[in-house]
């Protein structure tokens, strides 16, 4: 019995860290950008597929290949997400035979799984919310991503029962190298608690888990919030984050104050404010996590700390 393709699009951080599960069960391609990465993908067992989503001609081979997807490749600029749009448009194209064409088989890319973000939400004042709540967004970021969910429904919905999108949505990704340790060296502030923003986060090997049961488990045109289950203020996770690497911890300042302290784009995830459930994808999804907090993180990786100027 042959294994089931699955077709990755950006093979990054998460989705590297499900590659052990994902290579058990299925025949996994991925596309690289360039020659460079498609031989990284391949030493890690990937059939690699050189395509760029801002280059259209190089995404012909696409078309029939995989029986599942994985799509977790960002926007790039401007309003809509055009890199979803020319995949899909890939996508829909009658498969063509080739070596990569299987035999035997006939391939619906019947179900695809994007990770997506927590900000298509917007600012919701700290309120808790689910799946179901309005999406305020108003950055450009996060309006993009609300396009991409978008084109992946409909692109779904037009081919009836055939194909299946679900959407994960991921709040801040953090792990041992992915800590914002160089922003708090920096000494860049946060809010006093009293006009702080609330955030939630997500431990990356929590959401590459949530990423492989969707590709089973995930409903039709369904989205979920991945996210662990104890949302802080900023300045909670920052203080956090400056005890567990023996950094100081950044000063407290007004909303008014700080903000000519930092960068639009940290400005701006400041200015909204939202605790998200995870209810749904516990009962759907069955997902369990590792990490329930940022505490139970922290506690369980003392004297693991590896430092990094990444993030």
């Amino acid at each position: 019995m042959r294994k089931k393709r699955l077709l990755i699009i950006g093979c990054g951080d998460v989705i590297r860290r499900a590659l052990p599960w994902l290579l058990q069960r299925f025949k996994v391609y991925a596309t690289a950008r360039r020659a460079d990465k498609a031989l990284q993908l391949h030493t890690l067992g990937i059939h690699p597929i050189v395509a760029d989503l801002d280059q259209r001609r190089t995404l012909a081979r696409l078309a029939g290949l995989a029986d599942l997807i994985i799509h977790s490749t960002p926007p790039g600029e401007g309003k809509a997400d055009l890199r979803t749009r020319r995949l899909l448009a890939a996508l829909s194209q009658p498969r063509t035979c080739g070596a990569l064409a299987p035999q035997n088989a006939i391939l619906a890319q019947r179900s695809i799984v994007y990770i997506s973000t927590s900000g298509v939400y917007g600012d919701h004042g700290g309120a808790w919310i689910d799946e179901t709540s309005p999406q305020l967004a108003s950055t450009g970021r996060a309006l993009r991503r609300i396009s991409a969910e978008n084109q992946l429904r409909q692109w779904a919905r037009a081919q009836s029962a055939k194909r299946r999108v679900c959407l994960l949505r991921a709040p801040g990704i953090y792990a041992l190298d992915r800590l914002p340790t160089a922003r708090i060296a920096r000494g860049e502030p946060g809010i006093i608690a009293s006009e702080d923003s609330v955030s939630n986060h997500i431990h990356a090997d929590d959401l590459a888990h949530a990423v492989c049961l969707a590709l089973f488990r995930g409903l039709p045109q369904r989205s979920y919030n991945i996210v662990d289950d104890a949302p802080h203020t900023m300045s909670e996770w920052f203080d956090q984050v400056s005890d567990f690497t023996a950094l100081p911890r950044v000063a407290k300042l007004s909303r008014e104050d700080a903000q000519s302290q930092l960068s639009p784009t940290m400005w701006s995830y400041m200015n909204e404010s939202r605790q998200l459930s995870n209810q749904r994808a516990k009962r759907e999804l069955r997902w369990r996590l590792q990490y329930p907090t940022t505490e139970a993180f922290f506690h369980a990786n003392q004297g693991r700390y590896i430092a990094t100027r990444k993030y």
